[in-house]
């Protein structure tokens, strides 16, 4: 898209006031941080023994045995937020975006060479407090922030946060420059290091959830505790990341994808009781495993309020009733967007209350490419 001199203007003035409002701004976001730390929670593998290994020694310190907490500061004219957005600010007035990712690492490399299998938005309405959580689903076809399209999972892959950034900028009309990447490893310990997460273990899952366990428990040398009987109960680390690995739900990968807001859920729940000495334990505790645009110091900080805040609602992307599944071609078993201009539309309204939002003309374009492409294996 071509920029003009109004545009450059509007650009730069919407950095300044970002830039200025960032460090007001992060004392009201205390409750998704903390959510972001954990995340470890949210992100599902597709096989427990699959990994990607990206270059070795990326996304560590030196003297370090895996990555730490660092201040990412990505340029925030790469991060590819369209020019319709940057010239009218006040669409999302009020709200603060990040990006969480999940990444399908075991080796504790999270910068890049991963697949995201957990994508998520996290909106916070700075006035009220209200967090709402969309997942994107990791095998939606859309434009991977390069205008090469694929599943939105491999934009981690190929460039790190700040192309799943881009990829979400581009493809949602979003306005991301925060995000908070984690791999699974500290999932386990830092459930533990809450007392444990109530959640609802039904017939179908409990079918399930002790053969997850016994795998992960045989992976990582340690024993586990079975999960005898349905209903609502406390469930520890390795059971409650059982729970969120579990692919055989009707409903299949929507499904899953919904456990792991379920669990975010519970966790929030969990991290709400806990006082600031539990809360530091377990961010310290996790820190390793985190990679993310917050200093350490920045989270500490937030820690302090986190009983202020409410996650009201979750939800995926695309919509349940503009979405369908297919194999495309070499592109393999995609979820595709019926429409990606009206899905925008839809998650503009759920996110922001924008009733009649117009969707950029970036946007119209991927939606066009994507209607076109998927048609060739699709009837609409």
């Amino acid at each position: 898209m071509a920029n003009n001199g109004n545009q450059s203007t509007a650009k730069n003035t919407s950095k300044r006031t970002k830039r200025k409002k960032r460090n007001r701004m992060i004392i009201f976001a205390v409750e998704i941080v903390v959510i972001a730390l954990l995340l470890g929670a949210l992100w599902m593998l597709k096989d427990f023994g699959t990994a990607n290994t990206p270059p070795s020694g990326e996304g560590q310190e030196a003297g370090t045995k895996g990555p730490t907490i660092l201040d990412v500061d990505f340029d925030e004219d790469n991060l590819a937020i369209n020019d319709q957005i940057l010239e009218k600010p006040e669409i999302m007035e009020g709200y603060w975006n990040i990006a969480l990712f999940g990444v399908d690492s075991r080796t504790g490399e999270l910068v890049k060479g991963t697949l995201s299998d957990a994508i998520m938005i996290a909106s916070v309405n700075l006035s009220t407090g209200d967090i709402k959580l969309v997942s994107i689903y990791r095998d939606t076809y859309l434009n991977l922030g390069n205008d090469k399209y694929g599943k939105c999972n491999s934009a981690y892959s190929y460039g790190g946060a700040e192309q799943a950034i881009k990829m979400l900028n581009m493809n949602l009309d979003m306005n991301i420059t925060e995000f908070v990447t984690v791999g699974f490893d500290g999932l386990a310990a830092t459930i533990d290091a809450l007392g444990g997460v109530w959640l609802d273990v039904d017939e179908e899952e409990l079918e399930h959830i002790n053969n997850y366990q016994k795998t992960m428990a045989e992976d990582m040398q340690v024993s586990y505790v079975p999960v005898e009987e349905t209903g609502y109960q406390l469930l520890n680390g390795l059971q409650a990341t059982a729970y969120c690995r579990i692919r055989y739900r009707t409903g299949n990968d929507f499904a899953r994808a919904a456990a792991q807001r379920e669990v975010l859920q519970a966790i929030a729940d969990e991290a709400k009781k806990a006082d600031l000495a539990t809360l530091t334990r377990v961010i310290n505790d996790v820190s390793p495993y985190v990679y993310t645009s917050f200093s350490m110091d920045e989270i500490l900080e937030l820690a302090k309020d986190a009983a202020k805040y409410n996650l009201v609602d979750t939800t995926g992307f695309p919509q349940s009733d503009m979405r369908g599944t297919a194999t495309l071609g070499a592109k393999g078993s995609c979820v595709y967007a019926v429409d990606l201009e009206d899905n925008v539309k839809w998650l503009h309204e759920y996110l922001f209350g924008e009733v009649d939002y117009e969707p950029s003309d970036a946007v119209k374009e991927y939606s066009d490419i994507i209607h076109d492409f998927v048609g060739q294996y699709v009837e609409f």
